[in-house]
Order: structure tokens, then sequence, then C-alpha cells
């Protein structure tokens, strides 16, 4: 029947004008290049800059005998996560039960669930996989009797043997989870000590979102980890970790790591610890809340690492209905703005080289479209293409089923998709 809908199994992808029947594994062998053969807006990720910020952070955990356990919400990408392993990672962070699922599903050797478990389905689910039918390293957070009673109860519903590992949360006054006194953190661990399904094997918290964060290092930064590393000493002299192996002390955002390393590394300690990072934007960093508080950029020296930001925005100007605005191809969906909206960096010309165009300046965004104040002189060509950086990774990612690699010079090798 004329124009009914037929279902397909070829994917499409944002941005990417495959065929039908071209895999997208075959985008590096077509010879495009993203500043031509492309549909705009789109989003690319450049391989030196990913390859210099993997490599980047590997050298400094290793120079400080830290772990790296890279947070997977960032990218949700199999290929990316893979290879931050192959760097070195020692497992991978997730948020949620269907991240977990992800990560097993790709073989990812160890897992810090990064949150509390109390829905029962997960917790059967993942005490059963992780217990009884894979050899992965699993943990997840406690913090209050009430959280320790719950797994222990949905635990005891499944038939495995052994003990679900999980971390003592230690939270701050306003934030989020996490308990909120030594005396509290004492009463939870003996309470996991006294269940019959749970194994106590270390402690955490998260510094990134304490107030003052979005404009430089919290004021309270130095005491909330002071107290991190209080409680790891008062559960160790009680004898509440679990005996015969090294607690875990884990914390550090992509924001402060540096600061987490100098109160929570191992040799802040009079006891063995294997402290572990989370960090995962520093992964592509950006052009916004990383790179103003990034010890690898904006609280860094100039003498120290750097790391640089991988993903860029493309997208073509639709239209100049007034002397000082320019309409361009992209909008909510494409980008995140939740820190801060999308940097102008430039406009591709005809040699397709990127050129500085002072006074541009991103004002707001619909759904689909930007709003860009211009310099009234600026001369502009429908359809030329225009860069843009954008801040926090995790919700560019988020926008983008797949996302091409890109040389130099803008030559696509490769694709990554967002799919765990």
């Amino acid at each position: 029947m004329p124009g009914k809908m037929q279902p397909t199994d070829d994917r499409r992808f944002k941005g990417l004008p495959l065929t039908p029947g071209t895999p997208l594994t075959r985008i590096g062998d077509l010879g495009w290049n993203a500043l031509r053969h492309l549909e705009y807006p789109v989003l690319v990720l450049h391989e030196d800059a990913l390859a210099h910020n993997i490599t980047t952070m590997a050298d400094y955990c290793g120079r400080h005998r830290v772990e790296l356990a890279p947070h997977a919400k960032t990218s949700l990408s199999p290929q990316l996560i893979r290879r931050q392993i192959e760097a070195g990672a020692w497992g991978v962070t997730a948020a949620t039960a269907a991240q977990v699922r992800g990560l097993l599903a790709i073989g990812v050797p160890r897992i810090l669930m990064a949150n509390l478990l109390v829905d029962p389905v997960a917790i059967r689910w993942i005490a059963t996989r992780v217990l009884g039918e894979v050899d992965t390293g699993f943990s997840c957070y406690v913090d209050s009797l009430a959280s320790v009673e719950v797994l222990d109860r949905e635990c005891g519903q499944v038939t495995v043997t052994g003990r679900l590992d999980v971390l003592l949360e230690v939270g701050y006054i306003g934030g989020r989870t996490g308990v909120r006194s030594l005396e509290e953190s004492l009463s939870v661990a003996r309470a996991v000590n006294q269940s019959d399904h749970l194994c106590l094997v270390g402690v955490t918290g998260f510094e990134g979102l304490m107030p003052g964060a979005a404009a430089g290092e919290p004021a309270g930064l130095g005491a909330y980890l002071n107290s991190i590393a209080q409680t790891a000493h008062r559960l160790n002299r009680a004898g509440l970790f679990a005996a015969g192996r090294v607690p875990l002390v884990s914390a550090g955002g992509s924001a402060y790591f540096d600061r987490v390393v100098a109160h929570l590394g191992p040799d802040r300690f009079p006891f063995p610890v294997q402290t572990v990072l989370r960090s995962g934007c520093y992964l592509t960093h950006d052009h916004g809340i990383y790179r103003r508080t990034s010890p690898f950029d904006g609280r860094g020296t100039s003498e120290g690492p750097r790391l640089q930001p991988a993903l860029e925005l493309l997208a073509s100007v639709l239209s100049r209905p007034e002397p000082t605005l320019v309409i361009a191809g992209f909008g909510r969906r494409d980008v995140p703005i939740d820190d801060q909206l999308p940097v102008f960096l430039g406009r591709y010309g005809h040699d397709h080289r990127r050129s500085d165009v002072p006074g541009v300046r991103v004002m707001k965004l619909n759904d689909q479209h930007a709003f860009l104040q211009v310099p009234e002189e600026l001369q502009v060509g429908l359809g030329e293409l225009w860069s843009f950086g954008v801040s926090h990774p995790c919700g560019a990612f988020d926008r983008w089923p797949a996302i091409p690699l890109v040389d130099h010079d803008h030559q696509i090798t490769g694709a990554v998709t967002t799919d765990l």
C-alpha cells in the first residue's frame, strides 16, 4: 500500500548518512570527512585528544599509586570503556543496575556501583549474576541501617553462596546520599558485619557536587575528604573491614581528583588501603565546567599535565534574520545546557580550516535552533559550518547514539556507540 510504513532493521544515526545495509563499523572505510560528507548538526570526537587524555590520566594514577574506575555514565560507550580498561583501568564505575547489566555484557572485570541498591528485582538479579554466574568483582553502597537490611534480605532470597561486597558511603550536610556522622558510620558498619549476606570492603564518597564546586574549589572540600579518611581509620581500628582484604577508599570525580589523592591517597594511611578514583569526564574533557575546575586545566599550572577537549559540535548557519542575530542548526536535543550554553569556537572556510570570529556568542537554545549574537559587520553565508564546544560531556554523549571519530584533518576513522 502506498505510503505504508515498513519496518526495517537498519539503524539510523543522527548526522551519519549511511546507506541501508552499511554497518557503522565500516564508516572509517568510506573516505568521509566530517567537514564535507555528513548531515549537520553532528558531534565528532577527536581521536588525538581522546588518546592523549586516556594516557594522561593513566600516567597520573600510576605515579600516585592509585587505581582508576572511570565512570561509565560519562560515555555509555562500550568501545571507549574497553579503551580505558586496555590503558590500565582497575575497573569501571556504574550508577544504575542497567549500567551494571551493560558492563557485565561486555566483560568488565570489576564493577563499582557508586550508588545504593534498594530495588528487589535489581538486587536479586545482580546478586545472582555476580555471586553465582560470572567471575566479576562487584560492590555497591550502603548508607543506613535500612539500606543494609534491604540488601541483606533480598540477597537471602537467591540461592547462591558468598557475600555481596559493599562500601560505606560518607556524605555531608546538604548533600545527597551518605551517612552524616562518624557514629552513624560505625552503626551501619556493624550492621553489615552482623548480616548474613554482605561484606564491608571499604568507604567511599563523592566531592564533585559540594556547594561552590562550579566556581572553584569548594570551601568544605578538605574537611569532607578528611571525614572520609577518619571514617576509614575508625572502621579499621574497630576491625569492621573484611578480614584478609585491603580496604578500598574511593572518591574523585573529574574536577578534584588531585585533592582526593592528597587526602585519601595510600600514603595518607598507616595501614594498607587501595585508593580508587572514579573520574569519567577526563576522557573527553570539555570547554566548560572541567576547563574551569580540572587540576589538568583551569586549576592546574602551566608546567603540569593538560587535558584536551575532544568533543566538537559542527552545525550549519540557517538564517540571519536580524543584523546581529544568526540562527544555527542545533539545539537542546544536541548539546547539554545543565552547566552552561555551548561555546562558539570558530567557523570553517572553503579551505576547511577553522578561523576565530571575535564577538560571536550563543545566547539561547530552542529544541533544534541556536540563537547567536554576532557583530553587525560580520559577513555570514547560509550553510557555513560553525564549530562549538560543550560543557559537561555526560549530557553530550546522551544525545548521540553514535559519534564519529576524526583525525586532525577531520577525516573519519571510525565511530563509537553510546548504547551500554
